[in-house]
């Protein structure tokens, strides 16, 4: 067997499930990879501006060089002034410059360049990566980025000298390490900020929630009066509001309706005990002869069946509204069903001095129904008819098509209903005459039952009337697909 959860969760289990904990872990979770993606794509920016401007500085060089061996060849002060003394100048990025002919022997070389590169290394890393620049280590674990390029002196005769250049890249590579360190400082800051000023703003924004929740929790079977201020509130949550307010209206309306049903049931089920309590009593009172006790067990018998038929009709209207209910559907032919309910009231009718008749289309209309019930439902119109149509009047079943649907009707040339009472005869117990329908023996549920049928088949009942000439209760049902 399952077993309802428990109302006390344990209070990590709860905290993970609440509406705020959830909202301040996405916000704190979107927010931390907005950050961490932001300044990861701004570092790797850095890096390739840092590494293209790197490559420009060297291209430039080279270019420079490349352009004095070629034009100026005998120009020494200027490759010596290029070479050996521009670097000197330099405080923070230096670097190294190397000439080599076309056979290896160094022409020019920049001072301090063999204390802070190893020449060896260079020379042969330059060979594997002509006309590239890559990384390479000094000889003091500082980072240095290097390149090598051929260039050729003079014009005639033909001769290719080697540059091999090297840039200390030691202020990039601590920019960027200042930078990670950055890094981490805000995603720790970002990390307690996020969730604090996420919290903030999940509590803020399910606040109207959290008012809805009072709301619900103050709301009792006896106080359906509270209502929801949507005004201000986000359009989600407003329709949200407005619906409960809505849901609020129709418990107040249930309710009222039930206690009216209660109220209803109570009077009529007290009146028939009532009367076969207060017949039994006054018979017994003294010695009463044979007929004496025979008319009390008679009295006491009508009102029996009256309390039995009304506990019936009770039953079935409740069985009726259980979404368990199931109709036993067969295809009826509405015309047999009609003659059939003529036929059963027609010596009730004679008796009363109404005529009874039953009217049928020029071809059979047939549909899917219940035939138990929808001989119910037509039999409570026929004998609600016959009690409130006077002598000399008539009763008149029909049926025909309209479109999809079958229209049976039940006429009656009686008394008719106020327009004022018309809203309201299909409610429970609802009578236009209290007092003649007690007399008369009614509860007061037929028209309810009859509407209850119609909803089981998917249909409705229709009702129109004219005070003292009649009224006219249509049935409105599908029909069965030839």
């Amino acid at each position: 067997m399952f077993s309802r959860p428990s109302r006390s969760a344990p209070a990590k289990r709860h905290l993970t499930r609440t509406l705020a904990f959830r909202l301040t872990a996405a916000y704190s979770m979107a927010g931390l990879l907005l950050v961490v993606v932001a300044t990861a794509i701004l570092y790797m920016v850095l890096q390739a501006e840092l590494d293209r401007s790197t490559a420009l500085f060297l291209a430039d060089k080279l270019h420079v060089l490349r352009t004095m061996l070629r034009e100026r060849p005998s120009d020494k002060d200027g490759l010596h002034e290029e070479i050996q003394l521009e670097n000197a100048a330099r405080r923070y990025q230096r670097f190294y410059i190397r000439l080599v002919d076309e056979h290896g022997a160094p022409i020019m070389t920049t001072p301090g360049m063999a204390d802070q590169l190893d020449i060896a290394e260079l020379v042969r890393l330059t060979r594997n990566h002509p006309e590239a620049s890559f990384a390479m280590a000094g000889k003091n674990g500082q980072p240095f980025r290097v390149a090598s390029a051929a260039a050729l002196v003079g014009a005639e005769p033909p001769q290719t000298d080697t540059i091999q250049i090297a840039i200390d890249v030691s202020q990039e590579v601590e920019l960027l390490s200042r930078y990670r360190l950055w890094f981490w400082a805000i995603l720790l800051t970002t990390s307690v900020l996020f969730p604090l000023a996420g919290y903030r703003i999940a509590r803020h924004g399910i606040r109207p929630v959290e008012q809805i929740a009072a709301t619900a929790r103050r709301i009792t079977s006896t106080n359906l009066r509270e209502w929801i201020e949507a005004e201000g509130y986000p359009s989600e949550l407003a329709t949200l509001a407005g619906t409960f307010n809505d849901m609020l209206d129709r418990l107040q309306e249930s309710f009222e309706r039930i206690s009216r049903f209660s109220a209803d049931i109570a009077h009529d089920l007290r009146t028939p005990v009532n009367n076969i309590r207060g017949e039994t009593e006054v018979a017994l009172a003294r010695a009463r002869t044979v007929d004496e006790y025979r008319d009390v067990l008679e009295s006491s018998l009508e009102e029996a069946v009256r309390l039995s038929e009304l506990i019936g009709d009770l039953l079935f209207l409740a069985r009726a509204e259980s979404p368990l209910t199931e109709l036993r559907l067969e295809k009826v032919n509405i015309g047999e069903l009609l003659t059939t309910v003529r036929d059963y009231y027609e010596a009730t009718a004679a008796d009363a001095g109404i005529t009874l008749t039953a009217v049928q289309g020029a071809e059979d209309v047939t549909a899917d129904l219940d035939r138990s019930l929808m001989l119910r439902a037509v039999s409570n119109l026929v004998s609600n008819a016959i009690a409130h149509t006077p002598r000399g009047g008539s009763v008149t079943l029909a049926v025909f098509i309209a479109g999809p649907e079958a229209r049976i009707k039940v006429c009656d040339t009686g008394e008719g209903i106020p327009d004022e009472a018309l809203p309201r005869v299909f409610d429970r117990f609802f009578r236009v005459d209290p007092s003649r329908s007690q007399t008369s023996g009614g509860t007061g549920l037929g028209l309810a039952i009859v509407q209850s049928i119609m909803t089981l088949h998917g249909g409705s009942a229709e009702i129109s009337s004219q005070l003292g000439r009649g009224t006219v209760v249509a049935l409105r049902i599908h029909t069965a697909a030839k």
